[in-house]
């Protein structure tokens, strides 16, 4: 029987962009008529997303990098398609979810041992996915020439020659060097590794791609690789959510200055799910500023918002050792707005309670003290997609992800009611509130009413459509910039 056609885009390092090219990759096949899904053996973020485990009633974790790819397949996401998720919650250690669900945590080391369990997991869920589709698009991770981790790899050339997929490596011309990677990366790749790749991309190119045909000649004359296309700098990419905290590197677009309202955002140790912000970034009259560890929060900011984090506890030290803690209280003393999500939700309690020592050795944190709640972290993770509405009727729709349970007197007045229950917690002023819906802002009723207590109406419109435009915008660049019949030709092959 023949195989399912795929092609695995890997990357001479990390962020050259491989899950936007997924993505618009994606969303170029499916607009051709093919059953497009997406594949990504092992992810490492803390952005996660809700996806459907196959064959059960329940849901999992996956990327969030995923579950936007299966938007540009126009598919529901499952865990199938990125059966390893590593989730930081340590600069050593990570929570390990496998196939969807949480299956322990490792350290670096102790996880390079592990990886090999994992293999069999991964191919499983490679060929069930591949079974519904007529081409799946893998995404490596990190550089494809993490040679000290060949051994039992399986998020690059370790999976591309145990499931038979030729590679096609990607390398980003805007970081400068674009040769030189490309060159060495076949330098230093083992023969059989080395076969496996059928040709490369240069991605982020800016101005006349012409003027980068003898780069492209050299590439190929010291490595035999075609070159498959010049990509240009992908400007429509801004408009997608990040993958991982490498994006919270990069400086906001435009002047603070400029905006109507400045939302401060503390970049906590173990930030989490910080996508939850890019609705608002996306309104011309918002500047989201991500404040690094070490700067001070923003005096002039009308908003704080405490995002999600894969530790609470631990983060809300992070809080306390910048001064954060101090400068936030004062904001709302002085009639700010405050906004926690999830983790950031939690911290704004009165305490955080951890008996089991699920989060590390501490059992008890005090919290910021602007809600009247206290949490209590459990060890059965809450995982779903939730379809809500506030207490006003307007419709929401997200999904959570979480541990532990927050009750007290504010949350009487709750943010959203979800499948009947009441979620969140308001101050008696209603200027501060947490919720454990992700996605809050995403939905466009609730974020204009939201911003009219700022003065600024109307809004930036559809937000989820803008995402669409985005997806619809990079396929249209790629079929210009790529070869995509011998991108197809080389995915049959296998």
């Amino acid at each position: 029987m023949a195989k399912t056609p795929a092609i695995m885009l890997q990357g001479t390092g990390s962020d050259v962009g491989k899950s936007v090219l997924v993505a618009g990759l994606c969303r170029l096949f499916a607009d051709r008529g093919l059953r497009v899904r997406p594949f990504k053996p092992q992810n490492m973020s803390n952005n996660a997303a809700v996806a459907e485990i196959p064959g059960t009633l329940e849901f999992g974790e996956i990327g969030r990098a995923q579950w936007l790819q299966a938007l540009a397949c126009r598919v529901a996401p499952t865990t199938d398609m990125n059966p390893v998720l590593l989730k930081p919650q340590s600069e050593t250690g990570s929570q390990i979810v496998l196939a969807g669900k949480v299956a322990g945590a490792a350290k670096g080391r102790e996880y390079q041992a592990l990886k090999a369990r994992f293999l069999g997991t991964v191919l499983d869920s490679f060929e069930r996915l591949s079974a519904a589709a007529d081409l799946v698009v893998v995404e490596g991770a990190g550089s494809a020439a993490e040679i000290n981790l060949r051994a039992n790899d399986i998020a690059n050339m370790g999976f591309a020659t145990a499931a038979g997929v030729p590679v096609v490596l990607v390398g980003d011309i805007d970081r400068g060097g674009v040769i030189a990677s490309l060159v060495g990366t076949h330098a230093i790749l083992p023969e059989g590794d080395r076969a496996m790749v059928a040709g490369y991309l240069v991605n982020r190119f800016r101005g006349d791609p012409s003027l980068f045909d003898e780069g492209l000649e050299a590439i190929t004359r010291f490595t035999g690789w075609p070159s498959l296309g010049v990509v240009p700098h992908l400007a429509a990419a801004a408009r997608l959510p990040a993958e991982d905290s490498v994006a919270l590197e990069r400086p906001a677009a435009g002047p603070a200055s400029a905006a109507r309202l400045k939302v401060a955002v503390p970049v906590v140790g173990r930030i989490a799910n910080f996508d939850d912000l890019d609705p608002l970034r996306a309104e011309p009259d918002v500047a989201v500023v991500f404040v690094r560890p070490g700067d001070p929060l923003p005096a002039d900011a009308g908003l704080i918002v405490i995002p999600g984090t894969k530790s609470t506890i631990a983060d809300l030290e992070v809080l306390r050792a910048n001064g954060w803690d101090r400068a936030i209280v004062a904001h709302a003393a002085r009639g700010g707005h405050v906004v926690g999500l999830c983790g950031g939700y939690q911290m704004l309690g009165r305490s955080v309670r951890d008996p089991e020592g699920i989060e590390g050795e501490t059992r008890v944190a005090e919290g910021l003290g602007l809600l009247d709640v206290e949490t209590v972290m459990l060890a059965e993770k809450t995982v779903r997609p939730a379809r809500a509405a506030t207490p006003e009727g307007l419709s929401l729709d997200g999904y959570e992800i979480h541990l532990g349970r927050t009750g007290g007197p504010d949350c009487a007045r709750p943010v959203a009611i979800l499948d009947g229950a009441p979620d969140g917690a308001t101050s008696p002023d209603g200027r501060v509130f947490g919720t454990y819906l992700h996605g809050l802002f995403g939905a466009d009723p609730f974020r204009r009413r939201f911003l009219e207590k700022f003065g600024i109406s109307g809004g930036q419109g559809a937000y989820r459509e803008g995402v669409e435009a985005a997806l619809d915008a990079i396929a249209a660049a790629l079929e210009a910039a790529v070869d995509v019949d011998r991108l197809m030709a080389i995915a049959a092959r296998r």
